[in-house]
C-alpha cells in the first residue's frame, strides 16, 4: 500500500469519494481520467498478441476509463473485483447466469425487485433452475429451506417497495455452512451506508443508475465479488460479452464525487417527510427503516450507517374498491413529484406500486402503497405538493 492509498484508507467517506478511481499523475495531471473509446487494441508484436502480454487487449476487457470506475467501486465495496454491465437488472442477471446451472435450487427474497423476479420466473426456470421465494424476515431460519442442490441465496435489503429489513449476517452465515453463495442487491443503501461483503455477502450488486449517477440520465450496473468468487464472475461475464461503456462509466465516476453529500441531503429530507407523514390521519403506515415504528428498524440501526431517499407509505383507505382510484387521484395532483420509475436522481418521484407478485410478503390491507423518491428540492415545497395529493385523494 502506497502513501496515497494509506491516506485514503483512513479518510472520511466524502474525502474518499473525491479521490478514489483516479490518480492525476497517471494522466499528465488531469483531475478526471480520459474517456477512452476502444474496440481494437494493437500489439507491438505477434508474441505479445499471442500471450495477451499487455494490460489492454480488446475493448470488452476494459479501458482506462472503465478500470477507473471499477477501482473506485472496489475501494467502496472492499471487493476483489468489479464488473460493469449496462443496467441494474443486468447486474442481477449476469451473476445468476455465472453461478447457476440446470438442476440448481436458488432462494430469492419475496420482497425482491420485480424485474429480478420476472427474470427468475422466466429465464432461470426455462434453463432448469428451481426458484423458491422466502420471507424477508426469516433470518437464520432460512436453513430450513436449504436443499442439497441449493446453490445461491439472493438478498435485498431493504426490500423493494415495502422495505423489509433482512438480517444479512445471519443469512450469510447459515448459507455458507451449506456451501451456498450469497448475493445482495444493495442499491438502496449504496456502499456508503452498507458494505455487504463485510456482512458475509459474496456478490454485491448495485444499480449505478440510481445514486452513483444522481442525475437520471445514465443506465449502468456494477457487480462486485470477494476473492473466492471474483474469477468465476469475471469469466461468466466475459463469456457473455457484456460490458459497460466508457462514456457511461465516466458519468458514473463523476457522479460518485458528490454522492456522499447528495445522500446526506436525500436522507435528511426523506426522514423529515416520513416523520411528517406518520402524523397524518390519512396515512395508515410509513414504510421507512429509519423510523423507530418500522418492524425492521433495529436491524437497520445495528447494521446500516444511514438511510437513502426512497421509502413508501400506505394510504388509509380501507375500502379495496377505492384503492386504485384514490392512489391515481393522489398522484395526478402532484406537481413537484414526477410520476416515473427509477430513483436516486435530483428530482422527487412518486409511483403507486403493484405488489400482486408477492407470495409471502403480501400487500398491506389498509390501502394502496405509494413509493416516494425524495429528491433535492426543499422539504417545505414537497410537503405542500403532497398535501395537494392527499386533498385530491380525499375527494374521491
Amino acid at each position: 500500500m502506497n502513501d496515497r492509498e494509506k491516506l485514503l484508507a483512513e479518510a472520511g467517506i466524502n474525502t474518499r469519494l473525491s479521490h478514489i478511481g483516479n490518480d492525476p499523475a497517471d494522466f499528465h495531471g488531469f483531475v478526471n481520467p480520459p474517456v477512452v473509446h476502444a474496440s481494437t487494441v494493437l500489439f507491438p508484436n505477434a508474441r505479445t498478441m499471442e500471450t495477451r502480454g499487455q494490460k489492454y487487449s480488446y475493448g470488452t476487457r476494459g479501458t482506462p476509463t472503465t478500470d477507473a470506475l471499477c477501482d473506485a467501486i472496489n475501494e467502496l465495496e472492499g471487493s476483489a473485483g468489479t464488473i460493469l454491465v449496462p443496467s441494474g437488472l443486468a447486474a442481477v442477471s449476469v451473476p445468476f447466469l455465472s453461478f447457476l446451472a440446470a438442476g440448481d435450487h436458488v432462494l430469492v427474497v419475496d420482497s425482491v425487485y420485480f424485474p429480478t423476479r420476472n427474470f427468475c420466473d422466466t429465464m432461470l426456470t426455462r434453463l432448469g433452475v428451481t426458484v423458491e421465494y422466502y420471507d424477508p424476515m426469516i433470518g437464520a431460519g432460512i436453513e430450513a429451506l436449504i436443499r442439497p442442490n441449493t446453490r445461491l441465496v439472493h438478498t435485498e435489503a431493504p426490500g423493494s417497495n415495502t422495505f423489509e429489513m433482512q438480517d444479512i449476517a445471519a443469512i450469510s452465515a447459515v448459507a455458507h455452512q451449506h456451501g451456498c453463495i450469497v448475493m445482495m442487491d444493495n442499491t438502496w443503501a449504496t456502499p456508503v451506508f452498507f458494505r455487504p461483503l463485510d456482512f458475509g455477502v459474496d456478490i454485491s450488486i448495485h444499480a449505478a443508475t440510481k445514486y452513483p449517477s444522481g442525475h437520471s440520465d445514465v443506465l449502468l450496473g456494477t457487480v462486485s465479488a470477494n476473492a473466492a468468487h471474483w474469477q468465476q464472475l469475471w469469466d461468466g461475464n466475459f463469456a457473455m460479452g457484456i460490458c459497460g461503456s466508457p462514456d457511461d462509466s465516466y458519468q458514473i465516476l463523476r457522479g460518485l464525487r458528490t454522492m456522499g453529500v447528495r445522500l446526506e441531503r436525500h436522507q435528511e429530507s426523506a426522514l423529515a417527510i416520513a416523520q411528517w407523514l406518520e402524523g397524518r390521519d390519512d396515512v395508515a403506515r410509513v414504510l421507512h427503516p429509519a423510523l423507530p415504528s418500522f418492524p425492521g428498524h433495529e436491524i437497520w440501526k445495528r447494521d446500516f450507517k444511514g438511510a437513502s431517499g426512497i421509502f413508501s407509505f400506505v394510504l388509509d383507505v380501507r375500502s379495496p374498491e377505492k384503492f386504485k382510484a384514490k392512489a391515481h387521484a393522489f398522484l395526478d395532483a402532484l406537481s413537484y413529484f414526477g410520476l416515473g420509475y427509477s430513483w436516486g436522481g435530483f428530482e422527487s418521484l412518486a409511483v403507486h406500486v403493484n405488489l400482486a407478485d408477492r407470495t409471502i410478503s403480501k400487500a398491506p390491507a389498509e390501502g394502496p402503497v405509494i413509493r416516494l423518491q425524495i429528491g433535492l428540492e426543499d422539504v417545505a415545497d414537497l410537503r405542500k405538493d403532497l398535501e395537494r395529493g392527499f386533498a385530491a385523494a380525499a375527494a374521491v
